[in-house]
């Protein structure tokens, strides 16, 4: 390659050199016979200038080329094994590289911890990796065959319940974690464990789907033991019905987050005989579709975090609609204009994002301390309603005492958090008629308290005005939990906002 490389440069050179030499010596010029003219060739048409495509067309095309993107959330009681299980997935899959994981292998062997360097894949920061506690959700992203994954790692410790709701507010599937090891599954599912409250969290939130892995089968107290999987499901099958989940919208299956077994790969015969199903990743790869088509639908995305990086960014999970790079959007309820300047999904730059994407858009117009979670992003022609007063149909699921007016707890509503007061109860909810309990003249009846597990019509009011919608509209928007003393006390859902209070009829 080199010598012909030269050869070229010299023959180059001598050709120069040579016309120099030839207009140095003057010769006689001889007049050459002129060239015929050229036929004439045909006149070739212009080319017609490409029309740039509507806004609608460019999304089209680029929402074409993606793979569906599913978010899912691992929940459940602390210490179950939620993070491990992540990390390795996000190793499984290619996230995290073999020479990190050592790292973090060495570091985790140092602090006498070595079982947990998986979970430092996902849970970044000291305190977390100290205590072994995760605190605020983590973040991670991956890819099958057929869809994009992000996955959401929330905190089991019933300190920081509230974090987890966020993360399950952004979430299509659920994963319920749990710990098969003698001891640890009854620590969590009895009165008092996160397990209950998350499973209740988690379909109060809206997933549609939940896959309940049972953990650490390898443990030396279990041993891939069917009796003690079969004990499990035994005893959390009717409890997530009760919870309203369907037979068809759960899975349960063996899995060890510390060796890997059944994540990715079928389990071996000999060290499991009686479970032949897909193994977790190739199960996740093979759910369908949870997109509707949002075409004509105005924009809703509720803000779990905002940050500053040479500019304000908010991120969140898209309730309803698409939005596109530089698209105006109103931010309510500041009534604010703000035009997306960058579109990032799983942390890459993108042209478009539709419903059901967790995003980060950077907004021009707006500085960061202007910008708080729960705020909506919306449509500029189309914006969510502002309350501080709303009918809701609320179930009571553990209290203490009874609610009665005036009673005040904390509620969570999309991403927003906020006081509430119990300001009337208008009626109650009959479970064999599934109607309103009305008297003999046909009247609603109105309770003066409420027990637990009933299910009651009350209006609330808020000690600030919220974004909020009714859940006939948005039903990401339009559910709520509410929670009083680090407990979950009910569940509900918004029937009307304040300004159509007065026109609700019996």
């Amino acid at each position: 390659a080199v010598v012909s490389t030269q050869s070229t440069v010299s023959s180059g050179i001598n050709a120069e050199y040579g016309e120099m030499e030839k207009e140095s010596v003057k010769e006689p010029e001889v007049q050459a016979e002129p060239a015929p003219p050229p036929p004439p060739q045909p006149a070739q048409a212009e080319p017609e200038p490409q029309q740039e495509q509507p806004p609608a067309v460019k999304k089209e095309k680029a929402k074409s080329k993606r793979k569906d993107n599913v978010n899912i959330v691992f929940i459940g009681h602390v210490d179950a094994g939620k993070s491990t299980i992540g990390g390795h997935i996000l190793f499984l899959t290619g996230q995290v590289d073999k020479r990190t994981l050592e790292k973090y292998e060495r570091e985790a062997k140092e602090m006498n911890r070595e079982s947990w360097y998986l979970s430092w894949a996902l849970d970044t920061n000291d305190e977390e990796r100290d205590k072994g506690k995760t605190v605020e959700v983590g973040r991670g992203f991956f890819e099958t065959d057929k869809k994009r994954f992000t996955l959401l790692d929330a905190p089991g410790h019933k300190c920081f319940v509230s974090n987890m709701i966020g993360g399950a507010a952004q979430a299509d599937v659920g994963i319920l974690v749990i710990s098969a090891r003698k001891g640890e599954f009854e620590t969590g599912f009895d009165r008092g464990g996160q397990t209950r409250e998350h499973a209740l969290l988690i379909k109060t939130a809206g997933v549609k789907h939940l896959i309940i892995l049972i953990n650490k089968m390898d443990d030396p107290s279990v041993g891939w033991d069917k009796v003690r999987y079969d004990e499990i499901v035994n005893r959390l099958s009717p409890f997530l019905k009760q919870n309203g989940f369907r037979p068809a919208d759960i899975k349960f299956m063996p899995a060890s987050g510390l060796t890997g077994a059944n994540l990715k790969e079928k389990l071996d015969p000999s060290v499991c005989p009686w479970y032949d199903g897909l193994p977790f990743l190739s199960y996740l790869d093979a759910l369908p579709s949870f997109k509707k088509d949002q075409t004509g639908k105005p924009f809703r995305m509720s803000i779990v975090e905002k940050y500053r990086d040479m500019g304000t960014f908010v991120q969140g999970k898209i309730v309803s609609g698409v939005v596109a790079k530089n698209e105006n959007l109103t931010i309510m309820p500041n009534k604010t204009t703000v035009q997306v300047t960058e579109l990032l999904i799983d942390d890459e730059e993108s042209e478009m994002a539709d419903c059901g994407d967790n995003v980060k858009l950077k907004l021009k117009n707006i500085e960061e301390e202007d910008v708080s979670p729960g705020m909506v992003l919306c449509s500029l022609d189309n914006h969510c309603k502002i309350a501080d007063r709303f009918l809701a149909k609320i179930q009571l699921v553990e209290l203490r005492n009874i609610i009665a007016p005036g009673f005040n707890c904390i509620m969570h509503l999309h991403n927003a958090v906020v006081e509430v007061s119990f300001q009337e109860l208008v009626g109650l909810f009959d479970k064999k008629t599934g109607k309103r309990m009305v008297d003999k003249q046909g009247k609603a009846v109105k309770p003066r308290c409420a027990k637990e597990r009933d299910v009651v019509f009350a209006k609330l009011q808020c000690a600030s005005a919220i974004c909020i919608e009714s859940f006939e509209q948005f039903p990401q928007m339009g559910r709520f939990t509410l929670r009083d003393e680090g407990k979950t006390i009910a569940v509900g859902m918004v029937l009307k906002a304040s300004d159509q209070l007065f026109t609700v009829t019996n």
